[in-house]
């Protein structure tokens, strides 16, 4: 077993769990290129220029919000290296499975000497602090929303409670300490606080309210009234949806699931069919740039250091 261990985590393997996620990445572009191509040129370069800067400061949000996570549990990290463990480990979301995030992080982390149980159980944490956050944001979508078409997801709010329940401290680390327990893995030298729970919490909501503005701009481009009720319907719709793209794990990075929900919180609010495809569409290969743009600075930054 040992054996079997020590060639999962060769160097080979790793680049070869890189290649893997980059080729995937590259093919869910590559099958909309077309429709991408027409899309962009519905919309005007300074809504495009805004969505992707917004884009970049919510994937910086969320991991700052995983960040205070790891350092609650023990394990303050510079932004440099936060960015080099956060980024290349976000692209396992690509490839099917939804762990492969949460394996490249403990690996990343183990060459920067934290343990790979608190690798991961961060990034568990961190997860369900987004979760938590964006259904509570996203609640607002069935408020804001005057599509009939979204009612056929409120099965998802009664997730609410149980997350609610879950992210109190003394039941995540209760929880933590039976899944290691389970596995045969010692317990965490720390437990999480209060304090640090709260700090993720406020990164991450933060994170989808400039979430809702990469939406909002390119809405507001094709046509959607400029207001902050359709900022908050942005930020509401794209919570939700990446809250059911994650129940969904079939769907690497929540492809097919989330677009779904998008289009059904911003339809009838002033965008006809075709305009929100081309929204949502444009929308995930912006935010797929920004992901494997925060891979790319990693690595080089890996490789200077």
């Amino acid at each position: 077993m040992s054996a079997v261990l020590t060639a999962l985590r060769s160097p080979a393997v790793k680049w070869a769990f890189l290649a893997v996620a980059i080729v995937l990445g590259a093919v869910a572009v590559a099958r909309n290129w077309d429709e991408i191509g027409v899309a962009i040129q519905q919309l005007h370069w300074p809504a495009i220029v805004g969505s992707v800067l917004a884009s970049i400061v919510y994937i910086w949000c969320t991991m700052l919000s995983w960040r205070a996570v790891l350092r609650d549990l023990g394990s303050p990290l510079s932004v440099p290296v936060s960015v080099r463990m956060f980024g290349v480990s976000q692209i396992g979301k690509y490839i099917p499975g939804g762990v492969w995030n949460f394996l490249a992080a403990a690996e990343l982390g183990a060459e920067h000497q934290i343990p790979r149980r608190r690798s991961v159980s961060a990034m568990a944490v961190s997860v369900l602090v987004s979760l938590m956050t964006g259904l509570a944001l996203g609640t607002l979508a069935f408020v804001l929303s005057p599509a009939a078409a979204l009612q056929r997801w409120e099965w998802l709010l009664v997730l609410a409670p149980v997350l609610l329940v879950m992210l109190l401290p003394p039941v995540m680390n209760r929880l933590i300490g039976l899944l290691l327990t389970v596995t045969r893995r010692p317990a965490l030298e720390h437990a999480l606080t209060s304090r640090g729970l709260a700090r993720a919490a406020g990164w991450a909501i933060l994170g989808w309210l400039v979430a809702g503005l990469h939406i909002w701009f390119l809405a507001v481009d094709l046509g959607l009234d400029l207001s902050v009720r359709t900022w908050l319907l942005g930020t509401a719709s794209y919570a939700l949806a990446w809250v059911a793209g994650f129940v969904v794990v079939v769907s690497p990075a929540g492809v097919g699931v989330r677009e779904a929900i998008l289009a059904a919180g911003l339809a009838g609010a002033g965008l006809d069919t075709g305009q929100v495809l081309t929204l949502v569409l444009l929308s995930r290969f912006l935010l797929t740039l920004c992901d494997f743009g925060y891979a790319g600075v990693g690595l080089l930054s890996g490789r200077r250091n």
